[in-house]
Formats: C-alpha cells, structure tokens, sequence
C-alpha cells in the first residue's frame, strides 16, 4: 500500500513539474521577441516588444505589401542603374532589364533582392525616399506608429527601425494578403534571365519552412546593427500565429520555441457562434415587434485557464430600428474584453426580416393598444 501510495505521490508530482513546465515562457536569445495572435492581434508572449530597434531585411515585408496592394503585379519594370548597382543582397538585376512587378516580389521575398526592393519602390513612387515614405505611412496605418522606414530593402540606417509588436502587426497584415502567402510559403521559383540561357534559380532562404510544422514563411533578415532578425509564421488547424525575434543569434530556435509556446500555452476557443440569437432590438413600425440579432462570424480566441470567464461583452445596438429590416442586415456591434483591452470585435446582424407594416396592420396595432 505505501508503496502504491509513493508510486501515486511521485506520478502527481512529474504531473505538477510537466505542467508548470508547459507554462513556462520561452527562454530565447532575441533581445526583442514577441508571440502574435494573428487573427485577433492578442500578444501570447513577448519580450521587450516595444523597444525600437533596427530590423534588417525584414523590411520587406512592407516592400512586399505595398507592391501587392497597388494591383499592378503583372506590369513591366525597367530595372534603373540605381538599383542594379545597390549593395548587399540581389537578384543580380541589370540596368535596363524589364520584369514585371511580380517577379521582382519573388526575388525580394525569396532572394532578399535590395536590387528588387528599389526597383519596386521606384516603379511606384518615382523614389526611394518616396517609397519609403508610403512605408512609414501604411505602417501607421496598420497601427505600427512606432515604426519608421528610411528604405525599402533595410539596409542600416540610423532613423529607420521598428519594434518587435509593430512587425509582428505589418507581418499580420501581410498574411491576410493571399498573394503574400503564396509567395512566402514558395520553395522555389524561375524568372527570367535575359542574355542568358538559362533563367535565375530562387530558392527560399527561410529554413522554417522545412523546420516546424505548419510553418508558413516570412522573412529573414541580417545586419550587423540589427543582428539576425527573423518574422515567422504558422497556422495550425486554421489557427495562425506570427512570431518576431529582433536581434537573435538563435533565431530558429527562437522562432520554434515561441511558437510552441504559443500552441502548447493556449487554447484557440469558440466564446461566439455565428447563427446563434445573441441579442433582440425593437422594430418600430414593423410586422414583428422585435428582431434577433446573431454574429455575422464566430469568435474564437486564444485563452488559457479560466480567461473565458473574466472576457467582458459590450454590446452596441441602436435602441430601436425601423422597418423594414432585412435578413444579415449589420445592425450593430458586440466588442469582447480582456479587462480594460478590446481582443475581439464582430458585426451583429439580423436573423430575419421584418416587413413594414401596413396601413390597416398599424391601424389594428392602435386599436389593440386603444381598447
């Protein structure tokens, strides 16, 4: 009995041990990391998140959106002398050799052309300094205001960094863009290669691809300022996390350990289910008195422990509605809290019609209320 009682006793404790050391943060290298929930932009883990610092070639990121956004990847690109001649990585590019917009996204992602990162941002805003610009412009956009761009490659520049939080954010972003994913995630691609006969050969350069599981891209990059930088991503069972390590003589290692962190720490939750009746308003003047409201989408977060219970609901509904109403028509908003930080937010709409009523259908209304 004592001994089945010892057994049961040491079985508890390496249970205790196990679980304490599942909830263990990563212990990285990164001077800057941070775990991202990319849907709801929830932080999982991060480590000086908000210190700016220079970022390398991860830069591209940027590069790359702007140039999906502008709609113009199958247009042709005349490779300028400033371009063919800038220093560091390249696509060996030559002055005056045309490609379209697209193959230059692939030798800026694959490759981490500089040469295609100034012809990109040459071909769309006449400069670098206006490129870089536009970068900053979206960044801020994007909610990344801490961020600055002096170039569209990363080379170092004093005046241009970022932060750990702000590039996980650009790099969100970006993987909302399916043209962006598809390009990250590509082992390998041909583009031509003028005067040759053969064409360029680019082979992907992010090692997380075959590394772990899921993995999806995004960029690496490396300067002797900025340290080895890398913006990761992977996506399992639909559930995509963005990870950002700045400055990190282990970036893979990094980059593993966050996203393990990520997935073994938390669990992705249905909290809202679309088509399920939430709320009802009041229809003035309608077939019906009131109208369930539904969320147009479910909500699934990224919690741990008993978080489900301390989320925050907010509801925002017009007091009354007028008829008609039609079916999945947005008539308001439900907001969810995490104490005082808004994690998620969904249209609510309605779950069915309500016609307007007619003349004699309001006329027995008031004789109902009347008598």
């Amino acid at each position: 009995m004592r001994k089945f009682v010892a057994v049961l006793i040491i079985g508890l404790l390496m249970f205790m041990a196990g679980s304490s050391w599942a909830a263990e943060p990563p212990q990285v290298t990164a001077r800057a990391a941070v775990v991202l929930d990319q849907a709801t932009g929830r932080i999982l883990f991060s480590k000086n998140a908000y210190e700016q610092l220079p970022m390398a070639s991860t830069t591209k990121i940027m590069t790359a959106v702007l140039a999906i956004e502008s709609g113009r990847l199958s247009e042709t690109v005349t490779v300028s002398e400033q371009a063919a001649l800038v220093e560091g990585s390249s696509v060996e590019l030559e002055a005056g050799e045309e490609k379209t917009l697209e193959e230059l996204l692939y030798g800026l992602i694959l490759r981490s052309g500089n040469d295609a990162a100034v012809a990109i941002a040459e071909f769309l805003a006449g400069s670098v300094e206006e490129f870089a610009e536009r970068m900053t412009e979206r960044a801020h956009q994007l909610g990344a205001v801490h961020t600055k761009f002096m170039n569209p490659h990363g080379l170092d520049h004093e005046e241009h960094y970022t932060t750990a939080y702000d590039l996980a954010l650009i790099a969100a972003h970006a993987m909302t863009l399916p043209k962006f994913r598809e390009v990250a995630a590509t082992a390998e691609k041909k583009i031509s290669w003028p005067g040759r006969p053969y064409d360029r050969i680019l082979r992907n350069q992010n090692k997380l691809l075959t590394m772990y599981e899921g993995a999806e891209g995004i960029k690496t990059g490396w300067t002797t300022p900025a340290g080895r930088c890398f913006v990761g991503a992977a996506a399992k069972d639909e559930w995509r996390l963005i990870t950002v390590v700045l400055n990190a003589p282990e970036m893979w290692e990094d980059t593993i350990s966050l996203l393990d962190f990520g997935y073994a720490h938390y669990q992705r939750k249905t909290v809202v289910k679309s088509g399920t009746p939430l709320k009802t308003a009041v229809v003035r003047k309608g077939s019906a008195a009131k109208v369930a409201l539904t969320a147009a989408a479910d909500i699934k977060l990224p919690l741990k422990g008993n978080e489900e219970e301390l989320l925050r609901f907010e509801w925002q509904v017009p007091e009354e509605l007028k008829a008609p109403v039609r079916k999945g028509e947005q008539l308001g908003t439900l907001r969810i809290f995490f104490g005082s930080q808004q994690i998620s937010a969904v249209p609510l709409v309605a779950a069915a019609e309500v016609e307007s009523r007619g003349f004699f259908a309001g006329l027995r209304s008031f004789l109902n209320r009347l008598f």
